[in-house]
C-alpha cells in the first residue's frame, strides 16, 4: 500500500507526538544522560534510549530501575523526571518544521485527526494549548491506558474510536519503527516520520512503513 499525502486519499490521521510532531527527543535524552550521571552512570546506552521510546512513564522507570539496578521505586524516578518535563511541556517545546501547517491542511480538508502518546496528559496538553493546536484534534489515547504498549495496535484502536473513525481509513504517522509495525499489525496505514533520535532505525521503518517523510515541510511546497 501507499499513502498520498500532499492530496490525502485518508480520512482521519492519527499523530504520535515526541520525535513526531513535538521535537522534543533532545530533551529527553538531556534528561536521560543528567539522571543517570547523577545515580551513577556515565554514558546513556544506546539501545536504552530504543528500548524506552514506545514505553509508557511508570514502564520506563521499571525498566530504568530494574536495567541499572536503582534503589528507587518507579514513583521516585517517575517525581524526579516529572519536575524537569513539567517545566519544558508547559514552556518550551515546540513543533517540528512544517507540522503545524500540515495538520493544519488536512484539518481544513475534512481529516479527522488524533493523538496516540507514550507521553501523558499533565504534559502533552499543556503544549498543545500554548501551541494553540489542541482544538484540531477529536481524541486522544495514551500507552499508559493499554494494557499493550505501542508495539501493538491497541493505542491506535483506542484514538480511533475516541475519533468516530475507522482504522482501515486511517494514517498513523510515528517515529520508531517499532510503533510502526504495531500500527500496521492493526490494519493502519503508516507514515515514518524521521527523527534523530531514532536515526539508526530508519531504513527499517522505510521499508515497514507506507510512506515515509523527512519533514513534514516537504508536504507543504
Amino acid at each position: 500500500m501507499s499513502v498520498n499525502l500532499k492530496k490525502p486519499d485518508f480520512s482521519a490521521a492519527v499523530f504520535d507526538l515526541d520525535g513526531t510532531l513535538f521535537d522534543s527527543m533532545g530533551f529527553w535524552n538531556s534528561l536521560d544522560e543528567v539522571f543517570l550521571r547523577k545515580h551513577g552512570v556515565d554514558r546513556v546506552p544506546e539501545d536504552y534510549l530504543l528500548d524506552i521510546a514506545h514505553l509508557g512513564a511508570y514502564d520506563t522507570a521499571l525498566y530504568t530501575k530494574k536495567r541499572f539496578g536503582f534503589p528507587e521505586s518507579p514513583e521516585e524516578i517517575m517525581e524526579e523526571w516529572h519536575t524537569d518535563a513539567l517545566k519544558f511541556y508547559s514552556t518550551s517545546v515546540q513543533l517540528k518544521p512544517g507540522a503545524r501547517g500540515y495538520i493544519e491542511m488536512l484539518r481544513g480538508a475534512g481529516i479527522i485527526l488524533g493523538v496516540a502518546t507514550a507521553n501523558s496528559a499533565d504534559l502533552y496538553l499543556p503544549a498543545l494549548d500554548r501551541l494553540g493546536i489542541r482544538s484540531l484534534f477529536s481524541g486522544f489515547a495514551e500507552v499508559n491506558e493499554c494494557q499493550r504498549r505501542k508495539g501493538f495496535p491497541d493505542i491506535y484502536e483506542l484514538a480511533c474510536s475516541r475519533m468516530g473513525a475507522e482504522p482501515a481509513d486511517t494514517v498513523v504517522f510515528e517515529d520508531i519503527y517499532i510503533a510502526v509495525k504495531g500500527a500496521k499489525d492493526g490494519g493502519f496505514r503508516t507514515v515514518g516520520v524521521y527523527d534523530a533520535a531514532s536515526s539508526r532505525d530508519t531504513q527499517r521503518i522505510r521499508e515497514e512503513a507506507d510512506g515515509f517523510i523527512f519533514s513534514f515541510a516537504d508536504l507543504l511546497s
